[in-house]
């Protein structure tokens, strides 16, 4: 397959366009320069409308698009419980958690724990992002999304992983926050229209131009592909554990994604006011549950137009091949919105929390020009490292979305621990926090090795269980935070307007259909 010159030149306007608008929207007045705060909080003034596209489009990327698309292919619907379950978890970040970081005026999560906990646990977990974003989701991001690249355009994968490092790098340089969230609600528009094109498109192919006959024929014909909840003789059941989707470990993967990953609550620290960041994080609830018609569909949908795949995640770009010229350059320009897009907003996060979390600390005397030149430096250098190390880390996955669950499953039950223990708890302190954070890995580890054929949901779920025990027990036994605690939640307030609430209600009626009709 190859892009017409009609593709590309769609594509090459898309890029020249995009490039325009993040610059434009992130110029300064005259005689203003740019803050730390301008650059990596886009000055604490987002909408909403630009928050809730901006954490769609920090979320779905090249691992959710190729990766998703390819668990789609190989274990059906039940892979956008990931999605569908994120719904909910973003309502519940709106109304209880929000309100505490903005608050007490949070702009890192490392910071958070330092001034609810102490300095260890702030630089523990500071050097633990860095790594995962770097090593982990800048890597499978440029990864997957070369993949495609190359399938579709025939360019070499390894140039196809510099020039999208290149280009994300250079989309959000000098804008930093504020170009990338400004300009994400252009991104979601494509990556949205884009997506629903390639899923009418290949249903249409299945019947035979009908999408309606398509998605009931591909309903009929594999059935197995179309359950929600898998049972224990299903051989995908160790990804995705029957009810544990729905009552375990995949509320605790949801809850430190949405919740305490700062690549994503970083659109919210930055919104306005509170009730600007809880609007924004319903229209985010509203786009996750669209987001598997536009994902898993075509993955699905492959299973019968491509069943001889030598691997899932091809399954996407192979769906691309069916789309006429000119459809072609619109959704590959969609798909290119959505890496770029990703990487920038974690390209942005590595240098905030580089920034403030580190260099900010040892040289406090810096001047905002400083801090800003160096989130760049760092910036730059931690997609150098991802483009390096992207082929060694993820070349013999077959499913790189399985593939980020299962690294990131290690560390989430203690990051959940540490924070609801500091965000509701007030006899938590640093010595708990450490040992629950600590303990996650070591459970983890030891039940990876010692019970193999426990589903890493369960495994998550579990270490859940056993971590907060650990940190409640190790906080009991020790002298409590006192002056070390300095957030504020006295004075908080959960109250959210009557329009949240009812959007809340919408999103539930709607999660409590989709799981009815397909159980």
């Amino acid at each position: 397959m190859s892009l017409s010159t009609l593709d590309i030149s769609i594509v090459l306007a898309y890029l020249a366009g995009i490039f325009i608008l993040a610059q434009w929207v992130s110029r300064e007045k005259a005689g203003h320069q740019k803050s730390a705060e301008d650059y990596f909080l886009a000055g604490r003034a987002l909408p909403w409308w630009a928050i809730g596209a901006s954490l769609i489009a920090a979320n779905i990327s090249a691992e959710q698009i190729i990766g998703m698309s390819g668990s789609g292919y190989a274990i059906g619907l039940a892979i956008a419980s990931y999605e569908w379950m994120a719904a909910l978890t973003l309502l519940i970040v709106g109304k209880w958690f929000l309100p505490i970081f903005l608050r007490n005026g949070i702009n890192t999560m490392p910071q958070f724990l330092e001034e609810r906990y102490g300095n260890r646990i702030r630089t523990l977990m500071a050097v633990f992002w860095l790594g995962l974003y770097v090593f982990v989701n800048l890597t499978s991001i440029l990864w997957l999304g070369s993949i495609a690249v190359a399938q579709v355009t025939g360019m070499d994968q390894n140039l196809a992983l510099m020039l999208l490092g290149a280009f994300a790098l250079a989309y959000q340089l000098y804008g930093g926050l504020k170009a990338v969230a400004l300009t994400d609600i252009v991104q979601v528009s494509l990556l949205v229209l884009g997506g629903l094109m390639v899923t009418a498109i290949t249903l249409g192919q299945i019947g035979q131009g009908s999408v309606v006959d398509g998605f009931t024929t591909l309903w009929q014909q594999h059935p197995e592909k179309f359950e929600m909840i898998l049972d224990r003789d299903n051989p995908f059941y160790k990804d995705l554990p029957g009810l544990s989707v729905l009552l375990g470990g995949m509320w605790i993967a949801n809850l430190s994604y949405w919740g305490f990953n700062q690549y994503i609550i970083q659109r919210a620290l930055a919104a306005k006011n509170l009730r600007e960041a809880q609007k924004g994080v319903v229209f985010a609830a509203f786009l996750k549950l669209l987001i598997p018609v536009i994902v898993v569909l075509p993955g699905i949908a492959a299973v019968v137009l491509a069943p001889q795949l030598d691997r899932p995640d091809e399954a996407y770009p192979t769906m691309l091949r069916l789309l006429p010229s000119g459809v072609l350059g619109l959704v590959f320009a969609a798909l290119v919105a959505a890496i770029v897009a990703s990487l920038a907003s974690k390209i942005n996060s590595v240098a905030t929390i580089f920034t403030l979390d580190f260099y900010a600390k040892r040289a406090p005397e810096a001047s905002q020009a400083k801090l800003v030149r160096v989130g760049r430096i760092a910036a730059a250098i931690s997609i150098v490292i991802a483009v390096l190390t992207a082929r060694p880390l993820l070349g013999g996955f077959d499913q790189g979305f399985q593939y980020i669950q299962e690294f990131t499953g290690f560390f989430t039950p203690g990051i959940v621990v540490i924070f609801l223990l500091g965000l509701f708890w007030k006899r938590a302190n640093e010595a708990g926090a450490l040992s629950a954070a600590i303990g996650s890995f070591v459970l983890s580890l030891v039940l990876k090795l010692a019970w193999p054929e426990l589903p890493f949901m369960d495994r998550i779920g579990l270490v859940f269980l056993l971590a907060l025990v650990l940190g409640v027990g190790v906080a009991l036994v020790t002298t409590a935070s006192g002056a070390r605690d300095r957030i504020r939640t006295d004075d908080v307030g959960y109250a959210t307007a009557p329009s949240f609430n009812v959007a809340s209600l919408a999103v539930l009626a709607i999660l409590v259909a989709l799981y009815a009709t397909y159980w």
